[in-house]
């Protein structure tokens, strides 16, 4: 099948990107096209009009400033894996990029595709939540900073609005233990649950905690009530058992013919029972 009919622009600068955005109700934005192009070949979209905004060079960079990563929406997943700063100032970002597709896609897909995407049961998508991200969207009018656990109100829709475009993420530095535990059908296929947590140490005391999970709800889903759970104490065996199942217990699965919404949730607090142990031992 190929797409329907739709104008095409390739915007020369953020400024013309955004009115031709603003000028269109149902415009997309082609960036690195991994997730767009099959969906204009499978007609589940059908814009009048598609933006590219590939050659909007403002867009892609990745520094570090005031102590945290600074990245363009239009970075490729390929520019993150192989950053050294990524590596050293977010490793929780530099292991879960290596679960995103295949290298081929990773060289063509942006971080900003991916978290407008929205797709659930995505990678980079809950890694922001877990990192407490910051994005920053560029309308028309203004310029706004949206929290990541805001961002994403369900299945491929966010908190854009109308000619907004997510133009710069910014995550903050982390330093402890960090671990991604996921389980898929098959490697690199998108994740039936997911989860990412990183663990900061006083002695033996968990001092900081954080768990996001994919795949298991309509959102990312951020472990808070698990998180406390495991802050201000040591992280014995049977405290992260209780972490684990606090996180399960929040998480919403869907019931698919993929997986069972039951399996989901198990595997959920199998994969966090992993996760916080694997970040502890790294702390």
């Amino acid at each position: 099948m190929k797409a329907a009919p739709f104008e095409y622009l390739r915007a020369a600068s953020l400024g013309e990107a955004i009115e031709a955005l603003s000028g269109t109700p149902d415009a997309r934005v082609l960036a690195g096209g991994q997730s767009l192009v099959p969906l204009l070949n499978l007609r589940q979209v059908r814009p009048t009009l598609v933006v590219d905004i590939n050659r909007v060079d403002e867009l892609s960079f990745l520094r570090k400033e005031n102590g945290q990563l600074e990245i363009g929406a239009l970075t490729r997943h390929r520019v993150l894996e192989t950053s050294e700063t990524v590596r050293s100032e977010v490793p929780l970002l530099a292991e879960a990029i290596g679960y995103v597709g295949h290298p081929a896609i990773r060289n063509r897909g942006t971080l900003g595709g991916s978290l407008a995407h929205a797709d659930p049961a995505a990678e980079l998508p809950a890694v922001m939540v877990a990192l407490d991200a910051g994005f920053t969207a560029r309308g028309p009018e203004r310029e706004r900073v949206i929290a990541a656990r805001d961002f994403f109100l369900g299945p491929h829709r966010t908190a854009l609005g109308h000619g907004e475009l997510l133009t710069r993420i910014s995550v903050p530095s982390h330093r402890g233990g960090w671990a991604v535990e996921q389980l898929s059908r098959r490697s690199r296929d998108l994740a039936l649950v997911a989860v990412f947590a990183t663990v900061t140490l006083s002695g033996d005391v968990c001092e900081t905690a954080r768990i996001a999970i994919a795949g298991a709800g309509p959102t990312p889903i951020r472990a808070t009530v698990a998180e406390e759970a495991l802050v201000g104490r040591a992280l014995t065996d049977d405290v992260v058992a209780l972490a684990a199942e606090l996180a399960a217990a929040a998480t919403d699965p869907p019931d698919d013919l993929h997986a069972p919404a039951d399996y989901r949730r198990e595997m959920a607090a199998v994969l966090t029972r992993r996760a916080i142990t694997r970040a502890k031992e790294g702390a």
